[in-house]
């Protein structure tokens, strides 16, 4: 009964972040679930080139598509519910998986309270990315691992996990390595009965979902290596220096959590025969960190798999140093990593990049409800960075939108700039290319557009009024502000007063006209 409790706590945690969670993360939180969920089920949405060159895999989005066709059955598929839903079986899942988190490590206090405190898991558990999918499989997976007997349950999640994310092998390497050295079955039984035969079945029904819904067949973990490994597409979305896993990325995940973390290498280190299993841990943990750093393009979150076996690392080393630490000592030291995530957990889930998360609610009733004098439907411009905010998958309504596009130079053309980066170098200058002026019924109804741009396109704007002024974030950047501004245009006989009084006062410049082109907005 009492691991009962232990679940039921870890679940409260989990689907409490689920609506603690209000921020913005990552574009791929819905452009590579969500809104090909969507697509799949409402046969309306967008699939970025990702899925047009089959690097992705229909696994997951076919699950949250479950989802919203048995609520399109029921007439449920309100967009709060296809929003929350896939949301709320995430943090299951993560859940799932702290559960046995802290069944793997003996069910031991100090595994609950680090499993339960992380800010990085807090702020990414319930979202709706393959990593966060990937980090609770690997979970899942370590815990049913041999450590001290025998048994192969875990390559089922760990077989799961390398399909969906090719790296995620980088992790199973040395680990399936330890499991040939250590178990009672020979080598060649283990290799051809347990290894060969689930990691065929497992990417036998991949391999067939994805040549189905990709109409080809295709292999997507050979195309996802391809395009980003041998081809180096991702570097063309930023790129880090070779160390920065270790300085910034894996630091960064754990927060506060690096101190205990730290602490438990050197006990590791110091006395390898007494910590077998953090022993093995830490070496998957350095050549997965080596691996990933010969990658040019790095995040934070693809580190994120590696979170469990850190934590495992800590805890084991935490409840050992825990028989000889005073009462005073034990809390301060709880008290210290509480604090320590809380504080990061909070703002960053609550406050910092809110802006996309507010609007799309505001965007979703424009698309119900707006008719302009034609009774025409909302048609909606993100004059915004690609993928700045979810989509269709937040709007549910089958209108007209477009944002810049930012495909990477897969044709390998010289002097290559994507549509974002043309946008603003010249952004009135794109804007005559791209967008009819007459009639002015033609115009986008809505546009979306960070504050910084205001001043740049004033000239553009004088045929809008605006509708909201949304706080985004405490910093600016290049192309992103304090504020998310919706505009909406002028109806017949509206008086422009706001953007008189507002850009009147400014010297407009006026760019070289561009050569007429035709409306490229529908």
């Amino acid at each position: 009964m009492r691991l009962l409790y232990v679940f039921a706590l870890i679940l409260a945690v989990r689907l409490a972040s689920v609506f603690v969670v209000k921020t913005y993360y990552v574009p791929d939180e819905y452009w590579q679930s969500l809104e090909v969920a969507h697509k799949l089920t409402f046969g309306y949405g967008y699939l970025t080139w990702e899925w047009v060159r089959g690097i992705r895999s229909y696994v997951y989005p076919l699950i949250i598509a479950a989802i919203y066709k048995v609520l399109a059955l029921l007439q449920l598929d309100s967009a709060q519910l296809l929003v929350l839903l896939p949301r709320l079986l995430q943090a299951t899942l993560s859940a799932y998986s702290d559960y046995r988190f802290y069944v793997w490590t003996g069910k031991r206090k100090w595994a609950l309270f680090l499993i339960l405190v992380p800010w990085f898991w807090f702020y990414t558990g319930s979202r709706t990315l393959a990593n966060t999918l990937e980090a609770s499989l690997t979970t899942i997976a370590l815990s049913y691992f041999p450590w001290f007997g025998e048994g192969s349950a875990y390559l089922w999640p760990a077989a799961i996990c390398c399909f969906l994310r090719p790296t995620a092998a980088v992790i199973w390497l040395p680990l399936a390595l330890y499991h040939l050295r250590n178990s009672r079955l020979s080598a060649v039984e283990l290799i051809l009965k347990r290894f060969v035969v689930i990691g065929l079945l497992v990417a036998g029904v991949g391999i067939a979902i994805d040549t189905y819904w990709h109409g080809q067949l295709i292999v997507t973990p050979w195309e996802f290596l391809k395009y980003n490994v041998l081809h180096n597409i991702g570097s063309f979305y930023g790129s880090h220096p070779w160390y920065w896993y270790f300085t910034v990325g894996l630091p960064t995940v754990l927060g506060i959590n690096t101190l205990p973390f730290i602490f438990g290498i050197m006990q590791t280190v110091r006395k390898s025969d007494r910590f077998p299993v953090s022993k093995q841990l830490l070496i998957s943990i350095l050549v997965t960190l080596l691996v990933l750093s010969t990658v040019e393009h790095k995040e934070f979150r693809f580190v994120s798999s590696l979170l469990p076996l850190c934590l495992y690392v800590s805890a084991e080393a935490l409840s050992r140093w825990s028989y000889r630490a005073s009462r005073t000592q034990l809390w301060a030291a709880a008290l210290i990593i509480l604090m320590g995530n809380v504080v990061p957990a909070w703002y960053l889930s609550t406050v910092h990049q809110k802006g996309p998360i507010e609007l799309m609610p505001k965007l979703r009733d424009i698309a119900h409800d707006y008719r302009d004098e034609r009774e025409h439907r909302a048609n909606i411009l993100f004059l915004m960075p690609c993928h700045s905010t979810p989509y269709y998958s937040h709007i549910h309504e089958n209108v007209t939108m477009r944002f810049l596009t930012c495909e990477p130079n897969l044709e390998q053309r010289d002097n290559f700039k994507d549509e974002a980066d043309r946008f603003f170098d010249a952004p009135m200058h794109w804007i005559r290319s791209h967008i009819p002026v007459h009639p002015r019924t033609a115009l986008p109804s809505h546009v979306v557009l960070f504050d910084t741009l205001g001043e740049r396109i004033s000239e553009f704007l004088t045929n809008y009024k605006l509708l909201h002024s949304i706080e985004h974030a405490e910093h600016l950047q290049s192309r992103t502000g304090n504020s998310i501004l919706v505009y909406q245009r002028l109806q017949s006989g509206e008086e422009n007063t706001f953007n008189r009084d507002e850009f009147q006062a400014q010297d407009i410049i006026v760019e070289p006209e561009a050569l007429p082109s035709e409306n490229q907005f529908n």
